[in-house]
Parts: structure tokens; C-alpha cells; sequence
């Protein structure tokens, strides 16, 4: 593999132990090493040209993190960057010193957690129940029936279940207090009514996953939940620590 640049994976502390047998990126995997800012140091290791986001670099990535999250708290970059030397590593970093440490001094025996919700899409009996705007529609596509008439009751029973997995998805967060230490919003995920994450204590993981979990199966006919994690803090840092490409 011919190097290209450091590939930074995160800062952590400076007396943070790297994972013993974590493999980097690349093919073969590039060694990861720590990269000493003070009383920062940043993990690093040799890019090599045409990064792509393949698979097994994507899991090096991921698996890189969650290792060094295993002993402290890192702050993570995404995928992908790159810094031209060291030096603009290091002096990137030590620009931001404070801010860097006090994002990992909020990080420290922290996961984040990944919920997101989708509308249960085989439960048509429940919605006209309840639905009289479908059930109106219902009702007129079997009087005239039609290929209109059936796209558009198609549309009025995807947006009844959507609307009543939404307003079920919007009872959860309040039952992550005093569990979760804050709650960030993620981008629209096709499909689903709720994607969000949260920043919970490690201590926590198991009771945020009992209350997702009741809470799904309070409510089995309106929505399908799923949670993810523990992941690195990605949600929780402001923007990304090192000056580099991506």
C-alpha cells in the first residue's frame, strides 16, 4: 500500500491504550498508531490513494472506534478523512485544544444510541377502524371501482399508517428522561417516522433498550422500532476536530 496522507479515526486522550489487534484501513490493513497533541493524541494511520467506501474499510472504520470506546472516550471523525501530514494533524488539533477535551470529558462512559421507527404497513383493519378518511375512501373505491380510485386510496392508507405511527413515535423520547443525557435529531431515513439518537450513560444501555423495547410492545399495531448501538458519539460532536479532506 502506498501512502497518501494520514487517515484520522479520532482524538482521544493522550494515555488512552490503543486496541492491541484493531486492523486500519486498507489492503492490507495499515497499522493504527497514536499521533501524541499534548495532552490530546489523535488516532491515525497511513491513507493510501483511491479511498473508496468499501465494506471492509467502512467496518475497519467502525471497529477501530468502538474498540478505543471500550477504554474511554473518543471523538470521532467520520469516514473518509484524511489530513495531508501529521503536521497539519497536529496543529489543527491544538487550535481547538479546549474544545476538544471538553467534548471528551462530556463523552466519557457514554454510547450513542440509535433508535428509529417505521410504520407498521399489514394492519389495514386497525386503520379504517380508526380512520375515517380512509374509510370514507375505502368505502367509495368499492362503490366505483378503477385504477384511480385505487391509487388513491393506496395513498390515503400509506399516509394514515405513517400518521398513526407518528404520533405513537412522538411519545417515546419523553420516556428516555433521566436515562438519556441528551437527544439529537438524525437526517429523514426513508420509511421511517422517528430517527433519532441518544447520548446514554454506558451503565444505561440495558434500561434505554428495556424502555424501547415496552415501548414497541405497547404499541404492536401502530409502529416497528428498532435500536442500534452502542455506536461512537458521531451525533454528539459539533462538527468535524481535524481540518482534512474527505
Amino acid at each position: 500500500m502506498t501512502a497518501s496522507g494520514i487517515y484520522v479515526y479520532g482524538i482521544v486522550g493522550r494515555s488512552h491504550p490503543l486496541p492491541p489487534t484493531t486492523d486500519g484501513i486498507g489492503e492490507p490493513p495499515a497499522p493504527v498508531r497514536l499521533l501524541p497533541v499534548g495532552d490530546l493524541a489523535v488516532v491515525v494511520s497511513a491513507a493510501h490513494p483511491g479511498l473508496r467506501a468499501r465494506r471492509r474499510d467502512l467496518m475497519a472504520h467502525q471497529s477501530v472506534l468502538l474498540a478505543l470506546a471500550e477504554a474511554g472516550p473518543v471523538l470521532p471523525m467520520r469516514f473518509g478523512m484524511v489530513a495531508p501530514d501529521e503536521a497539519a494533524v497536529v496543529a489543527g488539533v491544538a487550535a481547538r485544544r479546549d474544545e476538544h477535551a471538553a467534548v471528551l470529558e462530556r463523552l466519557d462512559s457514554r454510547v450513542e444510541m440509535n433508535v428509529k421507527i417505521m410504520p407498521v404497513q399489514d394492519n389495514l383493519a386497525a386503520l379504517i377502524r380508526e380512520d375515517p378518511v380512509v374509510r370514507g375512501i375505502r368505502e367509495e373505491t368499492r362503490r366505483h371501482p378503477g385504477y384511480e380510485a385505487n391509487v388513491r386510496l393506496g395513498e390515503a392508507v400509506a399516509a394514515g399508517l405513517r400518521r398513526r405511527a407518528a404520533e405513537a413515535a412522538a411519545l417515546l423520547p419523553p420516556q428516555f428522561a433521566g436515562i438519556a443525557d441528551d437527544m439529537c435529531p438524525g437526517p429523514d431515513v426513508e420509511g421511517c417516522v422517528l430517527n433519532a439518537s441518544f447520548l446514554v450513560p454506558r451503565r444505561e444501555e440495558g434500561r434505554f433498550r428495556g424502555v424501547a423495547e415496552r415501548f414497541a410492545a405497547d404499541h404492536p399495531d401502530r409502529l416497528e422500532l428498532r435500536v442500534t448501538g452502542p455506536l461512537p458519539c458521531y451525533s454528539f460532536v459539533a462538527r468535524e476536530p481535524v481540518p482534512a479532506r474527505a
